[in-house]
């Protein structure tokens, strides 16, 4: 489909030269005839296509050259570039090198091309019309030991890289096959082309302790493709950016990359060890040729018949599958190349051109011999080399009328509808589909498949991209774009994890715990799955799940025994909620715990000092969490019946009891956090229970502590936590040391005759004495009665006496409820003035408003 005209196009080989006017198509031919065995494979084309270079292996090692000049009458001066192996060793490859002066790579003046050899020599050759053709510029020794063989190399920007492979270390000249295929480097050098020169970079070392690779260079990425003899390191590749000085590993099993790592990690062992375990349990297809792509990825043809793009980004893609009757072997010639949206792909004898967006088939041209695919950079148009010459592919557009009449609905060209174009173009996809999956000999056609009512779906989406086609499109990335995003996030979460090191698994699962919980506590409303998800991620993940909690709810100690917390009321309203569905009361076999039970558990489980300060803080946040307050924030608790409306009511103090309940710590620490509940709940009958608590562990002088504490909450409180301590005195003498303190705390309302009720109601029974004797005793004795004896253990009116005069002096001093009537004159106040005649002209001179002034004469 051509978009713009909503026409067909069909593609053309047109001829651009059968090498008549390049020098040395002799060489040419004999050299290509020379070796059969692939003989195609060592073909190099120029930039601006006026150049071919043919690297000789067999019989005789050199190079062979053909060049086109701009003004032929300079041919029978030129200077050819063909070098035999004078220099000691076989060409490894020739470079391209781009000049800092030319437009897009390429200079139509001159060209500088590296010849790299075998021993590490690097040869400098230019190319200029003027000049007379190729003249030598510079040697240079590419690598630094002199023993270092370079197995593969090409030319990214301004840098030079190569696989070297480095001589076994003189001290341990026996080393194992595995060692022994591990002897290889990656290297680097800059380079920068100036007039008459090239001036090169120090080595530098990418990678080191590696296989041998075939260096690939795409854009500002260069791809290392492992040896296809080492089986087990051909199941994955590394991609490379100079620029970002990193690595990335990827296999073609993945459509995501296995792992990225910092250059600064050099070593090749260290790089794939996270991966190794991943790696063994694959068995990816192999690679059988590699190609450069326009976007600086790499197009890949895999023995399975699929071709694949490997973008810059690491996604990899996959094109076009061949027909399972296309032979692809190691000996198969292929070649790649992409134009625009269009994938070309030679293999053998045949050239295939598919849309590389939707892996639709568009042409297929019979070639009369095997040909090269080379990308030139004047106008970016793909060329194909054959030995019947040079030849570029365009397409040539077709007659209107065949696309009518594929369309009967339609009565002209300019009223197809870009959606119904569409629309055939599924259909037509469909049928070579279906008729391979068919078992009869009847060729289907577009009118059957529509009239059959099968394929459904592509009429489903059809009917969606008629609509308007644009905004069809539009609607349909955008309601893509979250499920494919969310998709490759798993997929590439779950690769990662596989892979990773422990280190590494701990950082992700530290990172996804913390974002999940901290989208689960943003929720407005938990639902039931969400409650069972987030009991989970704290089941399994509970270290994790308690740093989460601190960051989603951002708790801080103010390190006065306080927290604070800077987030919006609503994220505390998730956390305080009940949940209706769920029993408030916690047991070990819960199901599923609410939310603030939930994070009391791991409050108590990594930091249980913490417990009675979070609760202080949730109950801060209960009002402003806009949540009813009911018996959260009454003062004293109901019956059930008459406040109580069920589970929802259950004061957060209770709720936090309940987890202490549960706990399988320390009773003794329990106790005391138990305790602190209690009396940071601020509840009155809270804070009786936890003062008989530390009663019944005789911690006298916090008893006193809270007791002096809570007295000033109010009245009721106060009286009833007198009258408790009042009865702890008449049964031992353990407070004896605190009842000046005590004293002090007795309620203004109590009388002599109500303490002295108190005492004999609440006198433990006598261990020595008849029952009918009276419990505080009067009888003479060795001892000053009324005080008795000091050792025993029987209240005296000696010790009641300072609690007894208090109240007594109390009960006769006049009371001061009066005091202002008892005192007044017993004559009247004088007459107040008279009003003045005239009236007063500001309010606040108004004699009627001085007399009800405080502290007035009236």
């Amino acid at each position: 489909l051509k978009q713009a005209g909503y026409v067909m196009s069909r593609f053309l080989l047109r001829q651009l030269s059968d090498f008549g006017d390049y020098t040395g198509k002799t060489e040419l031919y004999e050299s290509l005839n020379n070796e059969p065995d692939n003989r195609l494979a060592n073909v190099r084309l120029s930039p601006d296509g006026r150049h071919v270079h043919v690297i000789l292996h067999k019989p005789k090692i050199g190079l062979v050259t053909l060049d086109k000049y701009e003004r032929p009458q300079l041919v029978q001066v030129q200077r050819k570039l063909d070098l035999c192996s004078i220099r000691g060793g076989p060409i490894v490859d020739i470079l391209y090198l781009d000049t800092n002066n030319n437009n897009n790579g390429v200079n139509r003046d001159f060209v500088t091309v590296a010849v790299i050899y075998e021993n590490g020599q690097a040869e400098f050759w230019q190319f200029q019309d003027c000049k007379g053709g190729w003249s030598l510029l510079q040697t240079a020794d590419l690598c630094n030991s002199p023993r270092a063989r370079v197995v593969s190399v090409c030319a990214c920007s301004n840098l030079i890289i190569w696989c070297e492979e480095r001589p076994p270390s003189e001290s341990s000249p026996f080393l194992s096959s595995a060692r022994n295929k591990m002897r290889h480097c990656i290297c680097r050098r800059d380079f920068e082309v100036v007039e008459g020169a090239v001036i090169l970079g120090g080595v530098k070392i990418a990678l080191h302790n590696n296989p041998r690779f075939t260096v690939v260079a795409s854009g500002q990425y260069v791809h290392l493709l492992p040896d296809v003899k080492l089986k087990p390191l051909k199941k994955f590749f590394l991609s490379w950016c100079p620029r970002q000085d990193s690595f990335r590993i990827s296999t073609v099993c993945k459509a995501t990359p296995l792992k990225k790592h910092s250059a600064k990690e050099s070593d090749f062992r260290k790089l794939i060890t996270d991966c190794l375990g991943f790696l063994s349990a694959l068995d990816p297809p192999e690679i059988l040729k590699v190609s450069p792509s326009a976007c600086g990825g790499l197009l890949l043809l895999l023995n399975t018949g699929w071709v694949c793009l490997l973008h810059r980004d690491g996604m990899l893609r996959h094109i076009y599958k061949m027909a399972d009757t296309c032979p692809l072997k190691y000996t198969t010639h292929t070649s790649l190349c992409t134009y625009q949206d269009t994938l070309m792909l030679v293999l053998g004898k045949n050239l295939y051109l598919i849309d590389s967006k939707c892996g639709r088939e568009l042409e297929t041209i019979i070639l009369d011999w095997e040909g090269i695919l080379f990308s030139t950079k004047t106008d970016g148009s793909p060329h194909l080399f054959s030995e019947s010459g040079l030849f570029k592919v365009v397409h040539q557009d077709m007659d209107t009328l065949n696309l009518k009449r594929k369309l009967p609905s339609f009565t002209a060209a300019e009223n197809i509808h870009p959606g119904a174009l569409l629309v055939e173009a599924v259909f037509e996809e469909a049928c070579k589909y279906y008729q391979q999956r068919s078992l009869s000999s009847t060729q289907l056609t577009v009118d059957t498949l529509k009239e059959g009512g099968r394929f459904q779906a592509p009429i489903s989406l059809a009917s969606i991209l008629q609509i308007r086609g644009d905004v069809a499109e539009d609607k349909l990335k955008v309601s893509l774009e979250p499920e494919l995003k969310a998709l490759v996030a798993v997929e590439k979460l779950k690769g990662t994890l596989v892979r990773a090191s422990m280190k590494e698994v701990e950082v992700l699962c530290e990172n996804l715990v913390q974002k999940e919980i901290a989208r689960l506590l943003s929720t407005p409303e938990l639902h039931r799955d969400d409650l069972l998800y987030l009991n989970s991620i704290f089941s399994v993940f509970p270290c994790q799940a308690w740093r989460a909690t601190q960051a989603a709810l951002q708790l801080h100690d103010n390190g006065d025994g306080s927290l604070s917390s800077q987030v919006p009321p609503d994220m505390w309203k998730t956390v305080l909620s009940p949940t209706p569905s769920f029993p408030s009361t916690i047991s070990a076999s819960s199901v599923a715990l609410p939310v603030f039970e939930l994070l009391c558990h791991s409050v108590l489980s990594f930091q249980p000092t913490w417990l009675p300060r979070f609760l202080e803080l949730s109950q801060q946040q209960h009002g402003s969490a806009g949540l009813p307050l009911s018996l959260a924030a009454s003062s004293w608790s109901f019956p059930a019946g008459r406040a109580d409306n069920g589970e929802n009511n259950v004061p957060l103090y209770k709720r936090a009891l309940s987890v202490l309940s549960s706990a399988r710590t320390d009773r003794d620490k329990l106790q005391e956090l138990e305790v602190e509940v209690l009396m940071v709940s601020g509840r009155p009958n809270a804070i009786l229970q936890a003062l008989r608590i530390l009663i019944g562990q005789q911690q006298w002088e916090k008893v006193t502590q809270v007791a002096q504490r809570f007295c000033k909450q109010s009245p009721l409180l106060n009286k009833e936590i007198f009258t408790t301590l009042l009865c702890e005195v008449t049964q031992h003498r353990e407070l004896d040391p605190y009842l000046d303190l005590l004293w002090a705390l007795c309620p203004e309302d109590l009388t002599v005759t109500t303490i002295l009720n108190l005492v004999l109601k609440n006198l433990p029974p006598p261990s020595s004495l008849s029952p009918s004797s009276l419990s505080v005793d009067f009888r003479p004795s060795a001892s000053p009665a009324p005080f008795g004896d000091p050792q025993s253990g029987q209240v005296t009116v000696g010790l009641l006496k300072p609690l007894l005069r208090k109240v007594l002096q109390r009960e006769t001093k006049p009371s001061q409820h009066y005091a202002d009537i008892l005192q007044s004159p017993s004559f009247p106040p004088p007459t107040p003035p008279r009003m003045p005649t005239e009236p007063s002209k500001t309010s606040t001179d108004s004699p009627r408003d001085s007399t009800l002034l405080p502290g007035s004469n009236c």
